[in-house]
């Protein structure tokens, strides 16, 4: 795959972006764990809506790669030991997230508020998919303790549920305001 120079720097920015956005956090002290809610996820959804599926999705990997060559990116810090935490599914779901929110937005060729909502829902719910099992998976079988999927989804999911979906509408409004401008300056062909 081969990028160009414009592609290189709007993903690299927004790659940025996102580390902007783990530094913008509220620490939730939850039984199991501590969860850190932060505007990653905005930018995230912003990185789908303006690039697009594949540089979306290039710009959330090039942000994890960063976090665990050992940069302390992420929310809890960084390192190659990361991926052995809990929470570190969430990032990886950012990833599907982001090309899913792009591969849609790019098929539905529209600016409107409401259209923009349903790429965002989907890419929510990858995002939250992909973060619970790994979540799960970690707990139960790296971890050792024992997790029902349930819990992990009532306590890990359901409580940042409604302040994600606030920036899902954000990140639309933001977006239908941004993907003409998007559209003139790089490269990347939204219609």
């Amino acid at each position: 795959m081969k990028l160009n120079t414009r592609e290189i720097t709007v993903t690299a920015l927004f790659a940025a972006l996102i580390v902007v956005g783990a530094f913008i956090k509220i620490d939730i002290p939850l039984p199991l764990y501590t969860m850190h809610f932060t505007l990653q996820w905005l930018f995230v959804l912003l990185a789908g809506f303006l690039l697009g599926a594949k540089l979306g999705a290039i710009s959330v990997i090039v942000y994890i790669l960063i976090g665990l060559s050992g940069v302390p990116v992420f929310a809890a810090g960084g390192g190659l030991g990361y991926v052995l935490r809990p929470g570190f599914g969430f990032l990886l779901g950012f990833i599907l997230a982001a090309y899913l929110i792009g591969y849609i937005s790019e098929k539905l060729k529209t600016t409107k508020i409401l259209s923009l909502l349903i790429p965002a829902t989907v890419g929510l719910f990858a995002y939250y998919f992909v973060g619970a099992v790994y979540f799960y998976l970690i707990k139960n079988l790296y971890v050792g303790e024992a997790v029902s999927f349930a819990v992990v989804v009532v306590q890990y999911c359901l409580i940042t549920v409604i302040p994600d979906f606030i920036l899902c509408v954000m990140a639309a409004s933001l977006a239908a305001q941004l993907m003409p401008t998007f559209k003139r300056i790089t490269s990347y062909q939204l219609f």
